[in-house]
């Protein structure tokens, strides 16, 4: 398996599965119970997707980690199920059999995925200290490591940036795994179908100029506050990541790049108006005498039992102030300064202050198919279906299907029940064709 040489390994599979997140394991899981042999692609180090990264679901408040990691150990003992971790994918073509033909570049890791019993014995010895994004950048990994504890699979891998090449975790390694010298390695996939189940990724805090462009210490996303309420997370409670302290008055600022035509989003993102209700009432369990504000254009509680949890919450002391905030600034004594145009009966422009900011960013597609996959993208940039309101899985490629955030932001809930359907739709795709 080497990019130079003129021939590729080529592995052969009922079907492909791209991304290994919840809607990926859950379609790959479907249709390894059926007896499809599956390949699932991740370019993540680890499955999981942002699910495992969650602190608790909404509207039930379940343990995250409770439901994702049952399902990534099932994937990853499934005899039917072949994961291949911290992957490319190059593109996606169809051959003379009519079968997808898809070129997987395998990133480097400076490990041997054979050989590494995940001990970490490497990540202990290593004497770099460099923000851990796995924790929201507020806690330390280092320059050799595993993502997390329940990280599948538990394969350790290098950060070649920020490596002295001081020799330590190649020295400790019980297994001589460590491999300075690994390259990138292309190899193919064959499959009768494929799925796409890539996701989503959260508008960069940067590009938020008017709330302060990542500047103001005190201004998290989202994903970040997520991690601050992880039983597992950085501090074991929330605090500020300024100065340690616990904050008196949280504010959560909605459509912080959703429904905003100036930063190229104007839809809603959907999923926003929930996950800030709930952060809200976890943060009013775990910091009983704080404040806690929700600025917002209007809640979107759609689902099943969604305009319950909005109300359980209201009755829980969040407070709900309608009306968009127009930029952050920082100001004296580590405070957040918001202004915004309230929309409440006293209206006008109003100032307020903060301890501690969440900005609810805008879903972005995870994965462009441009010049990589002949499937079509919408207006959004979503992977566009044909069929959105009665077989939401159906691309307008034959034996393609998407699962999940890759069609659009979507909750876990109707994330699950899509990856079912394009698990479905798969497999009566593979029953008119016949299996490989």
């Amino acid at each position: 398996m080497n990019a130079e040489k003129s021939t590729m390994q080529i592995f052969k599979f009922d079907a492909i599965v791209i991304g290994g997140g919840i809607a990926g394991l859950q379609s790959s899981l479907d249709l390894a119970d059926q007896g499809f042999k599956v390949a699932v692609v991740e370019r993540d180090a680890t499955i999981g997707g942002k699910m495992i990264r969650l602190s608790k679901v909404f509207p039930t408040l379940d343990c995250s980690s409770c439901i994702t990691t049952p399902k990534m150990a099932a994937a990853a003992h499934h005899e039917n199920i072949t994961i291949f971790t911290f992957c490319e994918l190059e593109s996606i073509e169809r051959n003379t059999d009519n079968h997808f033909v898809v070129r997987i570049t395998q990133k480097p890791r400076y490990v041997d995925q054979d050989k590494c019993i995940g001990c970490r014995k490497c990540e202990y010895v290593c004497p770099i200290y460099l923000p851990d994004s796995e924790q929201g950048g507020f806690s330390a990994r280092k320059a050799i490591y595993v993502p997390f504890s329940n990280a599948v699979p538990q394969i350790a891998l290098r950060d070649p940036e920020n490596c002295l090449l001081c020799g330590k975790c190649e020295k400790v390694c019980p297994t001589r795994a460590v491999d300075f010298f690994q390259e990138p390695e292309e190899f193919i996939v064959e499959s009768r179908a494929a799925i796409l189940a890539t996701g989503f990724e959260m508008m960069p805090l940067e590009k938020n100029v008017q709330y302060g462009s990542g500047q103001i210490p005190d201004v998290i996303t989202a994903l970040q506050m997520e991690r601050l309420l992880a039983p597992h997370g950085p501090y074991n409670r929330v605090l500020r990541p300024s100065d340690g302290m616990e904050p008196e008055s949280v504010a959560f600022i909605q459509c912080a790049g959703s429904r905003d035509k100036s930063l190229g989003l104007s839809y809603c993102s959907r999923v926003c108006c929930m996950y800030s209700i709930k952060q809200a009432m976890l943060l009013s369990g775990a910091l009983p005498l704080a404040d806690i504000t929700v600025y917002y254009m209007d809640i979107r509680a759609y689902g099943k039992g969604y305009e319950q949890f909005f109300q359980n919450s209201a009755a829980m002391g969040v407070q709900f102030v309608k009306g968009k905030v127009a930029f952050l600034n920082g100001s004296d004594g580590g405070k957040v300064k918001l202004r915004y145009e309230s929309q409440e009966k006293d209206g006008g422009v109003q100032t307020a202050e903060h301890d501690l900011v969440v900005l609810s960013l805008g879903l972005l597609p995870g994965w462009n198919p441009d010049g990589k996959c002949g499937v079509s993208p919408a207006s959004d940039g979503f992977i566009s279906t044909v069929l959105p309101k009665s077989a939401p899985a159906l691309t307008d490629m034959e034996g393609l299907f998407v699962a999940g955030a890759a069609s659009g932001p979507k909750d876990i809930v109707d994330t699950i029940v899509e990856a079912g359907a394009a698990a479905m739709e798969a497999s009566n795709y593979l029953g008119r064709t016949g299996r490989s």
